[in-house]
């Protein structure tokens, strides 16, 4: 595809009929999750099909199924499916609970939010979810201020900044496989890079959170936990970091999760095979839309609508660094609209490849870019799912968490200065 060429606006007909049905059902039901995504993507393909009288509709049937079989969103859709069965399996025998009564064991009792927003990260880095990790802790960060003056919504920003910062970095996350897989580089690549940006993020976060609560303790009761249920997650994290083929990580993690649920007894080998399926069927929805978007974005591009974004975006940009912020900006507004930051990454991505390779940004850079400028934003919307579960778990109102969500805001700060000081230099013609 020329990046030259201005394109055609009316092309992106289908994403703007996307938008409509998705902000519109919101603002008129209030809860911008009642009308099914999935349904609103399919309509949008179904209008982008309908585009163009130039070519047939056998044609365009066939530029949309080349489109939804690419290799790369295949691989996606295989990689979300198997980060579905992991996670249920190691869910299922006892890793998450074993895994938060160890960090609680371990957290002093005067610096209570910071031990929960860490024990978000850990757990949201383990299983690769922001919002299992908000319904594990939610309500133990609700039992903590039921016992302290620590506000309700400053033990829900804890714990979705934690969530967040884990979705982020995951190797199982739905994010992290949508950003590695439309830039074409690497996890564990991209867990470095993103690290690095996300990090002092994190620290700050933790200093504030101290601040804030300082003086303030509360007696966390204690349960039992295993080392043994915490395995598979520490397996996971070392072998992805150390560069082994996902798709081995991800099998042996299942594995070794029904091994050992097997060996204590939570589990016989039926149980094991029904959480298999309950992971995998929990990673439909996710997968199809990353089908439907990807059908839809090549007969989109096919259109010329590609072309005349790329002309849009890029034409007012003078270096690499404006670049970057396009990227950033892009996938931002995107999220603002969706309320879904995968959703958000699978509909940029390809445009933000294309600005990437024309612009030489390197593709661990692009792909941290959209992940981190994504869960900022997710963290900061009060229509998104994950204010929502927390503020309906706590009974409060979700636009009053924002004014603690020192992590999300924290991590678009970073992500900026990252662009701005050309962090972090890459060696040439390495990927």
């Amino acid at each position: 595809m020329s990046t030259d060429r201005k394109g055609n606006p009316w092309a992106l007909l289908p994403f703007v009929v996307f938008l409509i049905i998705f902000i519109g059902s919101g603002i008129v039901t209030g809860d911008f999750y009642k009308f099914p995504v999935i349904v609103a993507i399919t309509i949008s393909a179904a209008v982008a099909l309908a585009m163009n009288r130039k070519e047939s509709f056998n044609q365009k049937v066939e530029i949309f199924c080349k489109g939804a079989g690419d290799t790369n969103i295949m691989l996606m859709v295989i990689i979300f499916l198997l980060a579905g069965a992991f996670s249920e399996v190691a869910k299922g025998m006892g890793a998450v609970d074993s895994t938060v009564n160890l960090a609680l064991s371990v957290v002093p009792q005067n610096l209570l939010m910071v031990g929960i927003f860490i024990i978000a990260c850990f757990i949201s880095l383990s299983m690769g979810t922001s919002m299992g990790t908000i319904v594990a802790l939610a309500p133990i960060g609700v039992g903590i201020s039921e016992q302290t003056d620590i506000s309700l919504a400053l033990s829900m920003a804890a714990v979705i900044g934690g969530a967040m910062f884990g979705d982020n970095l995951s190797f199982i996350s739905d994010t992290t496989i949508a950003a590695v897989r439309t830039q074409g580089t690497k996890m564990k690549d991209k867990f470095k890079v993103n690290f690095f940006i996300v990090l002092p993020a994190a620290i700050i976060a933790c200093v504030i959170l101290g601040f804030l609560t300082i003086g303030e303790q509360a007696v966390v009761t204690q349960h039992s936990y295993s080392w043994v249920k915490i395995l598979p997650y520490i397996f996971v994290l070392i072998t992805a970091l150390a560069g082994v083929n996902v798709f081995l990580v991800l099998f042996i993690g299942v594995v070794f999760s029904g091994v050992i649920g097997l060996a204590d007894g939570s589990y016989r080998l039926m149980d094991i095979i029904q959480q298999i399926g309950n992971g995998m069927s929990g990673m439909y929805e996710i997968s199809f839309l990353a089908i439907l978007i990807a059908g839809m974005v090549e007969v989109i591009k096919h259109n010329g609508g590609i072309d005349y974004l790329l002309y849009k975006v890029t034409r007012n940009i003078k270096s690499k660094r404006g670049a970057e912020f396009s990227i950033a900006g892009l996938v931002g507004l995107t999220d603002l609209s969706t309320a879904n930051n995968t959703i958000s990454i699978i509909i940029t991505g390809p445009l933000a490849k294309n600005i990437a390779d024309k612009y030489e940004i390197d593709p661990r850079k692009s792909a941290s870019l959209l992940d981190v400028f994504s869960c900022c934003i997710q963290g900061l919307i009060p229509y998104g799912a994950q204010l929502l579960v927390a503020a309906g778990v706590a009974n409060i109102s979700p636009v009053s968490i924002l004014q603690f969500s020192f992590y999300p805001l924290l991590i678009g700060v970073c992500g900026v200065i990252s662009i701005l000081i050309g962090y972090p230099r890459f060696e040439r013609g390495r990927n």
